[in-house]
């Protein structure tokens, strides 16, 4: 499907929410999956596991409504890019972090909106999930372009290797066509891109166990309380720039 096509369907997504859900603050939060708070926590302390710290500049692809950057807005040394297809979502997130130093960027086509070589980490958090290989090789280019040496790309995914993954395999064949992709990829594609963009794999994580440490308990809306050790529920692969 042409991307202009995918990104109308995001568009079109939120629209719906939105008209459905009678709280707009709620309909932005799950327009990007739900559990919003839980997720954009575990999303921070993983990044603040590869070293984020005072100065650095996150670039954050797909940050949809601000799941990330609301947790991140609370720190005034950490220097903020988020880009998204869906203008709604760009408004809320901008909206809810107050943060009139930080960049929010609507954008066409595979590109990150930045100067080569200035980024401390680029994100991709259910980025990949959404996009075509081709476009997700062209997208780890633009990390690479847009990241210092030794720069972090940040990316989760879905995997067949993963048993838990295989649920959202199955929720995809009997989505509307037409509708969001659901994209899976394998860790020999990620490290080939990787090879060819500059970029070096420095650890692969499996989305079902815990890989980095978290400060206090994260709650789920089912109940459930994850404690000391975090996983994104997505498999997370970590990259470096050479």
């Amino acid at each position: 499907m042409p991307e202009n096509f995918r990104n109308q369907a995001y568009i079109e997504h939120v629209r719906g929410l939105e008209q459905r859900v009678d709280c707009k603050d709620e309909a932005m939060r799950l327009a990007v999956g739900g559990e919003f708070d839980a997720v954009g926590k575990l999303e921070y302390y993983l990044l603040r596991s590869l070293g984020l710290g005072s100065g650095h500049l996150v670039i954050d692809v797909g940050c949809g409504s601000g799941r990330l950057a609301q947790q991140l807005a609370s720190d005034k040394s950490i220097r903020y890019v988020g880009t998204d297809v869906v203008p709604r979502l760009l408004e809320s997130a901008k909206a809810s972090t107050g943060r009139n130093d930080w960049e929010f960027h609507l954008v066409e086509g595979i590109r990150i909106p930045c100067p080569d070589n200035v980024a401390d980490f680029v994100a991709f958090f259910s980025v990949l999930t959404h996009t075509t290989h081709e476009e997700s090789f062209l997208y780890l280019q633009e990390a690479a372009r847009c990241l210092k040496p030794g720069g972090w790309a940040v990316i989760s995914f879905l995997e067949f290797r993963i048993p838990c993954h295989w649920e959202t395999f199955k929720l995809s064949l009997r989505a509307e066509p037409g509708g969001p992709l659901a994209q899976f990829v394998d860790r020999d594609g990620l490290t080939a891109w990787a090879s060819h963009s500059g970029l070096m794999v420095e650890s692969f994580f499996d989305g079902d166990k815990g890989h980095f440490p978290i400060p206090e308990e994260i709650k789920w809306e089912n109940g459930t309380v994850m404690k000391s050790s975090g996983n994104l529920g997505q498999s997370v692969g970590v990259l470096r720039k050479v």
